[in-house]
């Protein structure tokens, strides 16, 4: 099958051709033909078999007839990261050369400025992270209500990354009447049932949706042990193998800079990418590492998807990734097009489960370097850190001694100690305990008492009678009770009584 038999436009035909494409590949031959009707289309294959142009073709064929407004573009492209975006923006330059469209690519960490021209220009074709897309929507700078085609690329990514409250949000601002393509190498049941909500009768289009296991020529997995660190087993791995340029893959940013500054000292012409990265060092790194200006590349899972990188002869998995499609994505960066390639992982004992999770995805086992089945896999050693801290010695004692592993337990124990502080503080400030003798103000104070008038009773002292005549009757059970149990709450004042309250008044 060819081309022309997918119901493209002889002037599409004719880019395809001028770029040096034949025989389109399964994923392609399955959605054009139906993309071009219309009809939604729900895509899943591989890393690397085409999905771009599989969107891109027939969004060149249907563009061909209208023309977009100011602010209100007609095609929509979603993408999780930069670098794909601007992948899929390259994708319609070499393609839409004699279509003469305009293409937005609206990306985080460059200026608003240039991105509004186009816009107000009129933008036939969006590119956008969904990030940026809503700030320049909600700056009033763009309209969704003419939107003809939304593509949503990589949508496993979008999951994995926090996308989707966001897409949800693009999607109620889109056209019911709109065409909807997504595309993905995975689709976890989350995407499928998000997938469910936006498609409106979809063609699902499933080629070849596990990759096939063996896909690099070596796909091996070594455990470095207890001596030396994982910094100095991937250095003596990359040594052993015939390494010409490499992806490192990182779990997180902090460990992409770790390697990048171990690999450099070290002597490895190493350059780093990850999402922190200004957006100018991401496009210069990734330029360097494809013309050859540096031969490895520490990375997180930024580089992990559809980003084109030629000839990648080896992958090594510093971390072992905690998504099992991820591990699809990473190793798919190298024996691409035919190609052989080389994918490695580092495994540490508590790397176990995850490893046991790609496992079962990729229904085999991934043998070890050294030859040794999974079963033979070391398990953690409970004593070695017990003794280490028991004679003192190694990296678990002097981090004790700085109070960096028992901190919480330290924590703990300060906040107790302040607790006691308070506590004796508090008892210090506090007043003796009141009591009949020496509260009650003496005899003969020169103050005699009179007889209220009108029921011939004379008015006892205040102290004596309390608050609601019942003080003297009970004293003489609390003074009992004090001795052999604590005494029970007082209410109001209890004893604590002021003198001034304390002195007799006269009834009226």
């Amino acid at each position: 099958m060819s081309f022309s038999n997918l119901g493209l436009s002889p002037k599409v035909e004719a880019a395809v051709e001028a770029a040096g494409f034949d025989i389109p590949t399964p994923i392609q031959a399955s959605a054009i033909p139906i993309a071009v009707t219309g009809r939604d289309v729900l895509g899943i294959a591989q890393t690397g078999t085409g999905k771009t142009a599989s969107f891109v073709l027939p969004m060149l064929t249907r563009l061909e007839r209208g023309r977009a407004r100011a602010r209100m573009p007609r095609t929509l492209i979603l993408e999780p990261t930069r670098e794909l975006a601007a992948q899929v923006a390259e994708a319609f330059e070499l393609l839409g050369k004699s279509h003469k469209l305009t293409v937005a690519l609206l990306i985080g960490g460059v200026s608003y400025d240039e991105q509004d021209k186009k816009l107000d220009r009129g933008a036939d074709v969006v590119i956008a992270t969904p990030g940026r897309l809503l700030d320049h929507r909600e700056r009033g700078k763009l309209l969704l209500n003419g939107v003809e085609i939304l593509v949503v690329d990589e949508a496993d990514r979008m999951l994995d990354m926090g996308f989707i409250p966001d897409i949800e949000r693009i999607c109620k601002m889109l056209p019911f009447t709109r065409q909807t393509l997504f595309f993905s190498a995975t689709m976890p049941p989350e995407i499928a049932r998000l997938a469910d909500n936006f498609l409106h009768n979809p063609e699902r289009i499933e080629v070849s949706r596990r990759p096939p296991p063996r896909r690099p020529s070596c796909n091996a997995r070594r455990r470095p042990t207890s001596p030396p660190p994982k910094r100095q087993a991937l250095r003596e791995l990359m040594k052993e193998v015939d390494v010409k340029n490499a992806i490192i893959f990182c779990n997180r940013k902090k460990d992409v800079g770790v390697v990048f500054r171990s690999l450099q000292r070290h002597g490895f012409n190493v350059g780093a990418l990850h999402g922190d990265m200004d957006q100018r060092q991401r496009t210069a790194t990734l330029d360097a590492f494809r013309n050859g200006t540096i031969a490895f590349l520490a990375a997180s899972d930024v580089a992990a998807r559809g980003s084109i990188f030629p000839r990648v002869s080896h992958i090594f998995n510093y971390d072992v990734p905690v998504h099992p499609e991820d591990y699809i994505h990473r190793i798919g960066r190298t024996g691409r097009a035919g190609r052989e390639g080389f994918a490695a992982m580092l495994v540490t004992p508590k790397d176990r489960k995850a490893l046991k999770a790609i496992e079962a995805m990729l229904r085999q086992e991934i043998p070890w370097l050294d030859g040794a089945s999974t079963s033979s896999a070391p398990e953690e050693p409970a004593e070695t850190e017990t003794s280490e801290r028991g004679n003192g010695r190694g990296r678990g004692a002097r981090r004790s001694r700085r109070g960096g592993r028992n901190r919480p337990a330290l924590r703990a124990r300060q906040n107790r100690l302040n607790a006691t502080r308070r506590r004796r503080r508090r008892q210090a400030l506090k007043p003796p305990k009141a009591t009949a003798g020496h509260l009650r103000p003496a005899e003969g104070n020169g103050r005699p008492q009179k007889a209220a008038e009108g029921n011939g009773r004379s008015q006892k002292p205040r102290e004596a009678q309390g608050r609601d005549g019942r003080r003297e009757k009970q004293g003489s059970k609390d003074d009992s009770r004090r001795s052999d149990q604590p005494q029970a709450k007082a209410r109001g004042m209890g004893d604590h009584v002021p003198a001034f309250m304390m002195r007799s008044v006269r009834v009226p």
